[in-house]
């Protein structure tokens, strides 16, 4: 009986493979089988053993297609938009990993990164890490957002604007100062200054400043432009350091190698770009 209904799912999973789908719910499949909740998670379990399913959030199923069996799970991006409908949140994919999906990585991105309106604990998806990074004001930023194609339906994706102002914004998640002027060396020449503008004003103030600094620097003024006299109506403009770590330790506190006036950064070390 119980193969039965391991063997009743795992048709159920083949024919959902068929028609392009590797998600399903608890709800969907118990309807499907005509089976009750704890059959379906008996026969469910045993499948996740076997590195056949993976059940990443409540009721909530992802199937791992036979390519992908080494990797114990398919690609996030082919799950995470019916992820977050499930889980009922507002995202985007973002930081590092929109970076890469623009073009702008000098190295493998090691987290599929995304900005949820919930604070969410990460996933562990066979050899995927997916990780999660809160954001209040979802709606403020909703112009940044774009629409991407995937090869199981669509995804939501930070575009470059957006990224940009995240990677300062997310300093750690974005792997540092030195990383972050290596992926807006790239990112930059795809920004469109004008939406930059519009979407710093959703952005902390010394984000904004920081980000402008940074793109001055790496030959991309023109674009931080517009954000440059957006910043100036917000507000009068107070110096902030370019890299908030340099300072933890005051007795360790490097001395001042540069003020930037036009973006009033204190700059204690300068950003190297890998090549």
């Amino acid at each position: 009986m119980i193969h039965d209904r391991r063997s009743a799912l795992s048709s159920y999973m083949s024919s959902l493979l068929s028609a392009g789908r590797v998600i399903f719910s608890g709800g969907e499949a118990e309807a499907a089988l005509g089976v009750g909740r704890g059959a379906l998670l008996d026969a469910a379990e045993r499948l996740q053993r076997r590195h056949h399913l993976l059940n990443p959030r409540q009721d909530f199923y992802v199937i791992v297609p036979p390519q992908f069996a080494s990797w114990g799970s398919p690609p996030p991006n082919w799950y995470i938009d019916a992820l977050m409908r499930h889980e009922g949140q507002a995202y985007y994919v973002g930081l590092l990993k929109a970076a890469e999906l623009h073009g702008a990585t000098h190295q493998a991105v090691m987290e599929f990164q995304v900005v949820s309106g919930k604070r969410l604990p990460k996933i562990r998806a066979g050899r995927n890490l997916v990780v999660f990074y809160y954001r209040k004001d979802m709606a403020a930023v909703a112009g940044g957002i774009e629409e991407r194609k995937t090869d199981t339906g669509t995804m939501r994706l930070s575009g470059p604007a957006l990224t940009a102002l995240d990677l300062l914004r997310y300093p750690r998640a974005a792997g540092g100062l030195d990383n972050i002027a290596t992926v807006l060396t790239d990112l930059g020449e795809k920004i469109d200054g004008e939406q930059l503008a519009a979407l710093s004003t959703a952005a902390e103030r010394p984000v904004v400043q920081r980000l402008g600094y940074l793109l001055d620097r790496l030959g991309h003024g023109m674009r931080a432009a517009p954000m440059h006299t957006a910043l100036a109506a917000r507000c009068p403009l107070s110096w902030t350091e370019l890299d908030r770590t340099e300072i933890r330790d005051h007795d360790f506190t490097p001395p001042e190698q540069e003020r930037d006036p036009r973006w009033q950064v204190i700059v204690r070390r300068m950003p190297e770009v890998d090549e």
